[in-house]
């Protein structure tokens, strides 16, 4: 698949994304919390940190790969879980997880994904993880931990940062809500965008697949604040596979997750969707690691726009780095085509920046 010609950047997917999606999808992808000073002061951290190039040393060869989990990547980095990926484009999820077999790295299933978990599993050849949200009284939650247990899912991703939903001005100023309402305002939203409307309306509007299934509902807005480390408790008995924690940015937190069974933890603020004030998990990234130590596993993601972030990442002490929004803007840019420009590119990008600071390994 060759690249699309006028994508050189995860910014020039943004702005073509923005282009071409209708204003209430490209502000639900593209929108945080309050004012978006979160979402700000998330990639100012990673441009103040610098990478300090090294010279003469002889590189013949560089390899991108790392281990994740006893398994080898192809990459340093994989696919976060994203609610409704097929807003982007109607073959959003098909394409993500066709990245994710093809190069050996995890692919985030969403609770809130456009396709049911068992069939991304099958179309990732098997390189997925389950995201998980506890929500309401959470029995509904462990039903659907243990559907992907019986699907055949190695690691499930507790997502710890959601208690309630963030307000996102851009997101409640369109009326943006799932599944869709179509008032005047979205209808004119929708006509002005012919081609996404047209390809959605073929392929039908993506729905929160995993919620049909019997005995479970899931409300996008429901209190999430129930849970408790008790409820950790409780999933660890019940999941047998290794267990993650996203949204840590607590040391103590990071501390407790450890001693209590976590397989491994995730710095991340959902990419600033969730609370405004929050720090950026960047500046968390070195207390974390020197507080549980240099064998424990840590993932990061959040504000991550080129293969320079990634390399940041991990040279600051994440073990594997997921992207999100950066992956969605390609896929809305041109498709399965633009999404493959956009992993090229990140992948083009941390290759250089590797050789320019003295590296032909990551491990």
């Amino acid at each position: 698949m060759t690249n699309t010609p006028n994508i050189h950047s995860v910014e020039d997917a943004r702005i073509i994304a923005r282009r071409r999606l209708p204003w209430m999808v490209f502000d639900y992808i593209d929108g945080a919390a309050g004012s978006e000073t979160g979402a700000k002061r998330d990639r100012a951290a990673l441009e103040a940190f610098t990478l300090e190039p090294r010279i003469l040393r002889r590189i013949e060869t560089v390899s991108l790969s790392k281990p994740v989990f006893g398994q080898r990547a192809e990459r340093p980095f994989g696919i976060s879980p994203m609610g409704m990926c097929n807003l982007a484009h109607p073959k959003a999820d098909r394409a993500l997880a066709r990245l994710a077999a093809k190069y050996n790295v995890p692919l985030g299933v969403s609770t809130m994904s456009s396709t049911p978990l068992e069939t991304l599993l099958k179309w990732s050849e098997g390189n997925a993880w389950f995201q998980l949200y506890f929500s309401g009284s959470g029995e509904t939650s462990f039903k659907l931990a243990h559907r992907a247990q019986e699907a055949g899912y190695k690691t499930l991703v507790l997502t710890v940062d959601v208690p309630v939903l963030g307000r996102r001005p851009r997101e409640l100023r369109h009326g943006f809500k799932m599944p869709f309402r179509i008032g005047p305002r979205q209808f004119i939203d929708f006509a002005l965008h012919p081609r996404w409307s047209i390809q959605t309306l073929l392929q039908g509007a993506p729905k929160i697949a995993n919620a049909q299934m019997e005995g479970y509902a899931f409300e996008r807005t429901e209190r999430r604040s129930l849970a408790d480390w008790d409820t950790l408790k409780r999933l660890r008995e019940l999941w047998k596979g290794q267990l993650v924690v996203k949204g840590v940015l607590n040391v103590e937190d990071a501390l407790t997750l450890k001693a209590g069974g976590v397989d491994a933890l995730q710095i991340s603020n959902h990419g600033a969707r969730q609370l405004e004030s929050s720090p950026s998990p960047f500046d968390r990234l070195p207390l974390i690691r020197e507080a549980v130590g240099p064998k424990f596993p840590i993932f990061f993601d959040s504000g991550i726009r080129s293969g320079e972030d990634i390399l940041k990442c991990l040279t600051q002490g994440a073990d594997f780095v997921f992207l999100g929004r950066a992956l969605s803007y390609g896929s809305a840019a041109d498709g399965p085509r633009g999404l493959n420009t956009v992993w090229n590119i990140l992948s083009e990008e941390l290759r250089g920046a590797m050789v320019m600071t003295g590296l032909s390994r990551l491990d």
